[in-house]
């Protein structure tokens, strides 16, 4: 019971830090698309639209009316998730667009979250475990290699190796891929997230790798398998879920790089659509569809550290 109030305060904790962000991030949007030099409108149709056009598009983005009263109608809308209609495409409000593109990135986003821990985690064991020997070093070696390789450049020399050289792998961006070609681009997305949390559970194991109570258990006969996955893995497992966390900003980044290599729609690639097209309440909505996604997925991270650490909930 006391376990789980304190879970439960630690979530309380994170909501509230996350809530307070969000309201930050939602607010610089919206200063930015208003306070900058230039008339929005005039970005949006052209310096040689007509002055009734710029006018008729100003009152329906909400621009004609007073600062504070254009942030109240958005802080309205942030909460409602209603930005208005797209300006590309008229009669499709801008939040169905962005939940139709939320989709395919959750999904990439989840196979790269599942995969980084497995990657992480299991280089993390190899590392430090017996199976390797003298090689287990080149452990290190390739997970330093790969956290220092940018997605940007790993991605592409990957899929040439393995897709277009070898024909080992299906080619994600073709359409008949499908489900192999999904795994295979969120694995791609995972591979830096899953470098930083080996580096880090590597570090973390090799702390604890001497601790009495490691020592007992080989004692008692454990096997090496059975000592690092049920009593040396489970004391990282803080650190590990925070690192799964505080790198899903870049993973969110990373999916831009997937979904423009690959041509896969999805929410980044909605963005740079919406930014260059100059769909405003596409962009703003997108834009606060992605911080929505960083924030939460925070206070889960924090509350399954307060599960595991119960140094957290002190």
């Amino acid at each position: 019971m006391k376990r789980a109030r304190g879970v439960a305060i630690a979530f309380g904790h994170s909501v509230l830090s996350c809530t307070a962000v969000m309201l930050i991030l939602a607010t610089a949007v919206f200063l930015a698309l208003r306070l900058l030099p230039g008339d929005p409108a005039a970005l949006v149709l052209g310096d040689e639209s007509s002055a009734q056009d710029r006018a008729v598009l100003r009152a329906k983005l909400g621009l004609d009316a007073s600062l504070p009263v254009q942030y109240a109608y958005f802080l309205r809308g942030l909460l409602t998730f209603d930005f208005g209609e797209s300006i590309r495409k008229p009669g499709i409000m801008a939040g169905a667009r962005v939940a139709s593109a939320l989709l395919p990135t959750t999904e990439l986003a989840v196979i790269g979250v599942a995969f980084g821990a497995v990657f992480g985690i299991t280089a993390a064991l190899l590392a430090n475990g017996p199976w390797l020997g003298a090689k287990k070093r080149w452990v290190n070696r390739v997970l330093v290699m790969v956290a220092a390789t940018p997605l940007l450049a790993l991605a592409p020399t990957l899929t040439f190796a393995l897709a277009v050289r070898t024909h080992l792998l299906p080619l994600p961006g073709d359409p008949d891929a499908g489900l192999s070609g999904l795994l295979f681009a969120g694995s791609l997305l995972g591979l830096p997230l899953g470098a930083h949390a080996g580096r880090i559970g590597a570090a973390a194991l090799s702390d604890i790798a001497d601790k009495p109570f490691l020592r007992v258990a080989r004692a008692k006969g454990a096997s090496h398998l059975s000592v690092w996955l049920r009593h040396a893995l489970p004391c990282v497992m803080g650190p590990l879920v925070t690192v799964l966390g505080t790198q899903l900003g870049a993973l969110l980044g990373g999916a831009v790089v997937i979904e423009r290599l690959f041509e896969r729609k999805g929410l980044g690639t909605l963005m740079i659509e919406a930014y260059f097209t100059r769909d405003l309440p596409v962009l703003e909505a997108s834009i606060c569809a992605s911080g929505l996604l960083f924030v939460v997925t925070q206070a889960i991270a924090g509350a399954l550290h307060a599960a595991v650490d119960p140094r957290v909930r002190a």
